[in-house]
């Protein structure tokens, strides 16, 4: 296997479920994730622009590999609403075997 297969953990926060839910359709349909868990809303305390903000946010939890991460930021970019978001990659050293090929084999792309 090479680094482009490894599993890779991405995190970001959409600011509700709507958009959460139309973000996740869009990766699984373009092959870029092959599974996202939209979590139950959460209270995120930061600082912008000077100043600390609390906001109401929905997390995801996308699985993809690292071949695909450059086009799976983009599509989240796109989709994103935020002018800054938050697109965490974590990688993934561990874990059944049988799920990572298979997060590798439902994000190739298929011609």
């Amino acid at each position: 296997m090479t680094d482009a297969d490894d599993v890779l953990l991405i995190l970001t926060n959409l600011p509700d479920a709507e958009s959460a839910n139309t973000l996740a359709a869009q990766l699984i349909e373009q092959r870029l994730a092959a599974c996202v868990n939209i979590l139950a809303p959460a209270t995120s305390v930061y600082r912008w622009d000077g100043a600390v903000q609390t906001d109401s946010e929905t997390p995801m939890l996308i699985k993809s590999t690292r071949s695909n991460y450059p086009m799976l930021e983009k599509a989240i970019r796109a989709g994103h609403p935020y002018e800054l978001p938050e697109i965490i990659a974590v990688p993934v050293t561990l874990g059944l075997p049988a799920y990572l090929d298979w997060v590798r084999d439902e994000t190739r792309a298929t011609d």
